[in-house]
């Protein structure tokens, strides 16, 4: 087996960051002005009174003249810069959920092509609690009111809007992958050539046609001069508890990822942060890992937390190895990521399913 490249030294730069350092700014925050709401408002008219599908929405029929300069500065910041960003302000109780699905898919049309969310074909995800439970093999996490273990999506760039917040509980954990690989290198550099071997990742039931239902992926790669993560640990942890065939875990894989939780847990490392109604959260998932909290729901319905999400491939974004082919269809940049497996087709559901 060959030896992983890796990388040379330690990673610089603004993507490696301490949630201690950013913890008391706001400079990651950035506040529609009155001119872009109102901007965000004439387009999502425009193109609710064109009668044109919401899985057909793009700049060339989504015109924000003077915001879409700024979504591609912040797209330049997700992509080369910090990794990710918080816009807020927002007036989501304005509008209905048609013209908040509009408004939201139009702006993450300017920083991708969406992709497939699921084996249904969702470009817009409902991110609420089913009552579901994650015992079940094709149940994934944010279906429930389960805490999150930090992870990364399927996708570049994934996004969310909050519509509902919960009673109690429910804050976003953020954490660069980057100051994680520093932080194993200075501590544990001995694990280091774990990460960057195959973990076997369940798939949840969207298998797509020909593949088996895990797929084989290390959680770190250095490729064209950059590093990049992908982990979910649940989702290792079901591979090995569902499928004898699958790779087994090594000691130092396991020790490796014990190390990763550790350090993304410390409040020193990662940021917390508090959604409110309104706020769009954007992340680079090759370079962040998120999760989030425990929550509580109100007791009624219609106040249940809701969030939308998108899953964004960019056409300007980073090149990949072909090892990430078998869970991104691709690794042409804007054409990969997503879920797709036999007869999915791309839909718009207003409501969780």
């Amino acid at each position: 087996m060959n030896k992983p490249s890796m990388p040379p030294a330690t990673i610089s730069g603004p993507s490696v960051w301490y949630g201690r350092d950013l913890r008391p700014r706001t400079d990651w925050i950035r506040t529609f002005s009155a001119a872009e709401l109102a901007e965000l408002d004439a387009a999502v008219r425009s193109f609710k009174k064109s009668g044109a599908p919401l899985a057909d929405i793009s700049p060339a029929n989504f015109a924000l003249p003077a915001l879409g300069k700024t979504l591609g500065a912040i797209l330049a910041e997700l992509l080369e810069g910090r990794g990710f960003a918080m816009m807020r302000g927002f007036p989501v109780a304005s509008y209905t959920r048609e013209e908040q699905a509009i408004a939201y898919l139009g702006i993450g049309a300017w920083f991708g092509r969406a992709r497939s969310q699921n084996a249904k074909g969702h470009l817009l995800g409902h991110v609420k609690d089913l009552g579901l439970e994650i015992t079940d093999p094709k149940v994934r996490y944010y279906q429930t009111s389960r805490k999150l273990e930090y992870h990364t999506d399927s996708v570049d760039v994934v996004g969310l809007l909050c519509l509902k917040t919960a009673k109690t509980g429910g804050e976003s954990f953020i954490a660069s992958s980057m100051t994680l690989y520093n932080e194993v290198l200075a501590r544990r550099p001995d694990l280091l050539p774990a990460l960057f071997e195959p973990f076997a990742t369940d798939r949840r039931g969207e298998v797509p046609e020909g593949m088996q239902p895990w797929f084989d992926m290390p959680i770190f790669h250095w490729h064209a001069g950059q590093l990049s993560c992908i982990y979910v640990r649940q989702y290792i942890e079901s591979a090995q508890a569902l499928f004898a065939q699958a790779k087994r875990l090594t000691r130092a894989q396991v020790e490796a990822m014990d190390l990763l939780d550790q350090l993304v847990n410390d409040p020193q490392i990662h940021l917390s942060m508090a959604f409110l109604p309104g706020d769009m959260q954007f992340l680079h998932n090759h370079q962040i890992l998120h999760s989030r909290n425990d929550f509580e729901n109100w007791p009624e319905p219609e106040r249940h937390r809701h969030l939308l999400r998108l899953w964004l491939a960019p056409a300007a974004a980073r090149p990949l190895p072909e090892i990430f082919a078998p869970r991104y269809g691709s690794v042409a940049p804007g054409e990969r990521g997503g879920i797709v497996v036999s007869g999915t087709k791309p839909k718009v559901p207003l409501e969780a399913e």
